[in-house]
């Protein structure tokens, strides 16, 4: 299969992800078609993790929910199976990563409740499109993602810390990406933080906790948006005794237009 992986349509993508021929960050991925975090977890919880998105729809904008037991979404794209449609997933065993598998057949249960949460790589599009740059995408690598102090809104037994994504910015172009992602509130909306990291509790900017680190050049500042890996800091906190979510920037990809989900 030629992956030429900027060009590839949504299901083509898929299938790449089924297949095992395609395992990296979607980044760039199928341009113009929305892409999600995921998280799966048994019924038991699912009401609980449901109010948690609710109360904190920065960071986890839903914008799918299967059946319970059900890995098939057709609402969001043709054929999509989520036990075998990302490029990598995480399994997770009382707040624990015990494996990366790049399929989830083998962990899947009839109790299981999948979450599809809307990505931040939906806005980059509408930054590309403003001539603003995306550093993860020019330097070919997974954007970074950072731990903060800033809390969630607890809801149930889920509660933690909100997780950013950065790309670094010069200010008038940080001042412009606010305007664009702000139209964009069910894939994180405008940026929660700009400038000093260690006010959000960042300590080390080039050691990202998820992603790689990017190159800030000189007059740039630091951009922070909530992010949909936010769950993965609320899992390993709540330490459920079993649930999937994707690995950090390698998504689901939608048949849903970007365009669809811009405000205003």
């Amino acid at each position: 299969m030629d992956l030429n992986l900027p060009m590839l349509d949504p299901y083509q993508a898929r299938l790449a992800a089924r297949s095992g021929a395609f395992d990296a960050p979607t980044a760039n991925v199928a341009p113009g078609f929305v892409q999600a975090n995921l998280a799966i977890l048994p019924r038991e919880l699912a009401f609980e993790f449901l109010l948690f998105c609710q109360r904190n729809p920065k960071p986890c904008p839903l914008i799918g929910v299967s059946e319970i037991g059900d890995p098939m979404l057709p609402a969001l794209g043709r054929e999509l199976d989520i036990r075998s449609d990302l490029p990598r997933y995480r399994v997770w065993q009382d707040g624990e990563l015990v494996a990366e598998p790049t399929d989830i057949r083998d962990y899947w249960r009839d109790d299981l409740v999948s979450f599809l949460i809307g990505c931040s790589f939906s806005f980059e599009e509408a930054m590309l499109a403003a001539e603003l740059p995306v550093r993860h995408i020019e330097q070919g690598s997974n954007v970074p993602m950072y731990r903060t102090s800033i809390p969630t809104t607890p809801a149930g037994r889920f509660s933690g810390p909100l997780v950013v994504s950065m790309r670094p910015l010069m200010p008038a172009d940080a001042i412009r990406a606010v305007q664009i992602t702000s139209r964009f509130p069910s894939v994180h909306g405008a940026p929660v933080h700009l400038g000093d990291p260690a006010a959000i509790g960042i300590r080390d900017i080039m050691a990202p906790d998820y992603g790689d680190p990017v190159e800030i050049r000189l007059g740039e500042i630091p951009v922070f948006w909530a992010c949909g890996v936010t769950p993965q800091a609320v899992i390993a906190k709540t330490r459920p005794e079993f649930c999937i979510t994707h690995a950090p920037g390698y998504m689901l990809v939608t048949d849903i237009s970007n365009g669809t989900l811009a405000t205003g």
